[in-house]
């Protein structure tokens, strides 16, 4: 797939100054630029790769004056960087504009589907499911029965959603991830065993959601575990029943959140995060990478550790936990004397 300068000028609202005809098939890094390439310069620590870079076109901001000859083609906009981004968005729907349904594939009765559904090869469709409008589900994917899907979403391969799951529009679920798997619930038996009780309710998502690979949300044991509008989840974490994360928050990897746990809007939650169950977290939390909470967190706390405390709190203390063999030597020394 090519563009020329002209082109990708015109989606960008910028202004060519070279080649208008120049063509592009691919992008790059500006220090790693190849003729066909399209990169940009956004940062004023590259600007010396502006004058040997070979890629064909670059994106530079509107200010940008050369100081030397360059041989790229520029095209000059608001912001290079925003504008870059926009074109990688632009780029991705047009790689992702797909329709079809590929056979092998399975479609149950009862089933409804909108204008431009891609249906991968080897994919499967429970009985009584909705999808929406410009839905892409990618090649062996499972959609059990009786789930909704919104306008607008993307399957990759291999996601699972099982039944009763809800999904609402401009979703993103990538590889193996699982939607409405059951929650963790069993019962002790006197003889020692365990009892698994059923899990008999769903998984709401709500819209702009996108979950990462490997990701797995369970559905509650009654009711719904439920993911807010906006949220942002990254891969393999674990969401268990009865769970809650409110808008706009975003959870980076191998975090674990224990049953009927829930988290407020505006959440940062850095990776390998472990959550006890029936918590009740704030707000515009911010939670740093390795903690553990244990505890229920107010509005815009900043927490570290395990079991987490503030975060100030933490920075001190770890001056002092680093020491703490040659501060036990003194005291000995000290009991000594």
């Amino acid at each position: 797939m090519k563009f020329t300068a002209a082109q990708i000028a015109g989606i960008l609202e910028g202004e060519v100054v070279g080649d208008p005809n120049a063509e592009v098939y691919k992008l790059s890094k500006i220090e790693e630029g190849t003729e066909g390439s399209l990169t940009f310069l956004a940062n004023s620590k590259y600007i010396n790769f502006i004058y040997t870079t070979q890629a064909t076109i670059t994106i530079v901001n509107a200010t940008f004056v050369p100081e030397q000859s360059i041989t790229t083609t520029l095209i000059k906009v608001e912001d290079a960087y925003q504008s870059f981004s926009k074109l990688l968005d632009y780029y991705n729907q047009i790689k992702l504009m797909k329709s079809g349904i590929e056979q092998p594939s399975v479609i149950s009765e009862g089933v409804t589907y909108g204008s431009d559904l891609y249906l991968g090869s080897f994919s499967y469709i429970g009985k009584n499911v909705t999808i929406g409008n410009n839905v892409k589900i990618y090649p062996n994917s499972f959609i059990g029965d009786n789930v909704t899907i919104g306008n607008n979403c993307v399957f990759f391969a291999g996601v699972r959603i099982y039944s009763e799951s809800i999904i609402g529009t401009n979703c993103i679920i990538h590889s193996g991830a699982i939607i409405g798997s059951d929650g963790f619930g069993f019962a002790p038996q006197e003889d020692g065993t365990y009892k698994k009780v059923p899990q008999i309710g769903n998984v709401i998502i709500e819209d702009d959601v996108e979950i990462g690979s490997c990701t797995t949300i369970d559905r509650a044991t009654l009711g719904s575990t439920i993911i807010r509008k906006g949220v942002k989840l990254d891969n393999h974490i674990q969401v268990a029943h009865n769970v809650e994360i409110g808008e706009n928050t975003v959870i980076a990897a191998h975090t674990g959140i224990a049953g009927s746990t829930k988290i407020g809007k505006n959440g940062m939650i850095g990776g390998q995060v472990g959550f006890a169950g029936h918590l009740i977290i704030g707000d515009n939390v911010k939670i740093q990478g390795q903690s553990g909470i244990a505890r229920n967190l107010s509005d815009g706390e900043v927490v570290q550790g395990t079991p987490a405390f503030t975060y100030g709190d933490f920075a001190k203390s770890y001056v002092h936990f680093k020491n703490l063999p040659k501060i036990v030597s003194e005291l000995e020394q000290l009991k000594k004397q």
